[in-house]
């Protein structure tokens, strides 16, 4: 039987869209029983679609259905990754599909948007692995209008791009991103630019207390205090910076040096593709290309939950998939698989005590410390200990990169 509370936030999600259905082009004027609706046009348009396909919303069990499939087909994008990676032992993929009670409540019972963002992202990698850029930006500018939450992963998305094509062949991507917020957007903005831009990429909303996942060991007060979301918002921005000075960048050179055009670069700094072997300093990365571009992302992603200022259930989506990836991307000997294997349990524990407590949210936190630890260790540059092989001739960029 279904639970009593499995509606809430889909017949909310529903009452939304219908605004919309019903010719309502004012974004202040779409209301469900949760509140007014905060996510962008890209999640209107979804949901609309689920709203026709489930007899206007009223046939939960088919919707059920459809998110079953779509929480499958994220396991295939998501197992897909992990395979161009070669980093993770296969029985971690266990705990992933089976170990989490929480991530089958967010995707099947409950029916968040939140799979909705995180499913096509995953996409969105799948298309930067295989070097088809554009197509990626144009699947993570989607993610994006679906929920917020995905602009996590924007700041190690820029810096592949600069890293990749330099920074007047970034432009364009960037453009293909902006251009297709612009076009879901466009029906709105002609009426009410001003209410959907405040509405839906509303940055300064405030989080209820009694949701909070990750700091229910403050008190409210300070939960509530903007100057305790601008430390986060500094923590934040400052861990990005150190990682992308010190671990992303993988050149002796400056980092400014990823604003010129790949090909004018020193050889220190090689083009980054699928194909080639990164370098650190005058020895070969321990992480291959495809691997890299998933720890930047995954790790520009983490950061964020980190330092978010506050957590809510459903958020957990934002991450579940990239924890064993941040856990095992680092050197491992046989006796650290077990340590690893704990942290992941500790952290399924913490996101499965309703209401949160004290000792969860602060054990939240120390595992998130203890992966930060490792990945900023763990991917320190390494000794130069033996003559790099000799470089070979930089190949040409394919067409699918363009």
């Amino acid at each position: 039987r279904r639970p009593a509370d499995t509606e809430i936030d889909w017949k909310a999600y529903m009452q939304e869209v219908e605004g919309f259905a019903n010719g309502t082009l004012d974004y202040t004027q779409l209301k469900g029983d949760t509140g007014p609706l905060v996510y962008p046009a890209g999640f209107v348009y979804i949901f609309l679609g689920l709203y026709y396909a489930t007899g206007r919303g009223s046939d939960i069990r088919l919707a059920q259905y459809l998110f079953a499939g779509l929480y499958l087909l994220n396991l295939l994008l998501v197992f897909r990754i992990y395979c161009r990676t070669n980093k993770v032992p296969p029985y971690v993929f266990f705990f992933m599909c089976c170990a989490s009670y929480r991530i089958h409540s967010i995707f099947v019972l409950r029916l968040f948007n939140d799979p909705v963002a995180m499913a096509i992202l995953f996409l969105a990698i799948n298309l930067f692995l295989e070097e088809r850029w554009s197509w990626g930006c144009l699947l993570f500018s989607l993610a994006v209008s679906v929920k917020m939450n995905i602009l996590l992963f924007a700041p190690g998305l820029l810096f592949l791009l600069l890293q990749r094509f330099g920074l007047v062949g970034c432009i364009p991507k960037l453009c293909i991103c902006a251009l297709l917020q612009v076009v879901l957007g466009l029906p709105f903005l002609l009426v009410n630019p001003v209410g959907y831009l405040t509405r839906s990429f509303d940055l300064g909303r405030q989080f209820q207390f009694k949701w909070t996942v990750n700091w229910r060991f403050l008190p409210e007060e300070v939960f509530q205090n903007r100057v305790f979301h601008a430390a986060l918002l500094l923590a934040h921005l400052a861990g990005l910076g150190l990682f992308a000075l010190l671990r992303w960048h993988s050149s002796k050179e400056n980092i400014l040096t990823l604003l010129k055009d790949p090909g004018k670069r020193k050889p220190t700094s090689p083009r980054l593709t699928v194909n080639n072997i990164l370098w650190q300093g005058s020895c070969i990365c321990l992480l291959n290309a495809s691997a890299w571009i998933v720890f930047i992302l995954f790790s520009s992603n983490f950061l964020g939950v980190c330092c978010s200022r506050s957590l809510h259930y459903q958020f957990y989506v934002w991450y579940f998939h990239t924890l064993p990836y941040l856990l095992w991307c680092t050197p491992t000997t046989k006796l650290a698989h077990m340590p690893k294997v704990l942290l992941l349990g500790v952290i399924e524990l913490c996101w499965n005590t309703y209401p949160s407590t004290v000792c969860s949210s602060l054990s939240l936190h120390i595992c998130h410390g203890l992966i930060l630890l490792q990945l900023w260790y763990g991917t320190a540059p390494m000794p130069v200990s033996h003559t790099p092989p000799p470089s070979r001739k930089p190949t040409a960029m394919s067409k699918k990169a363009q």
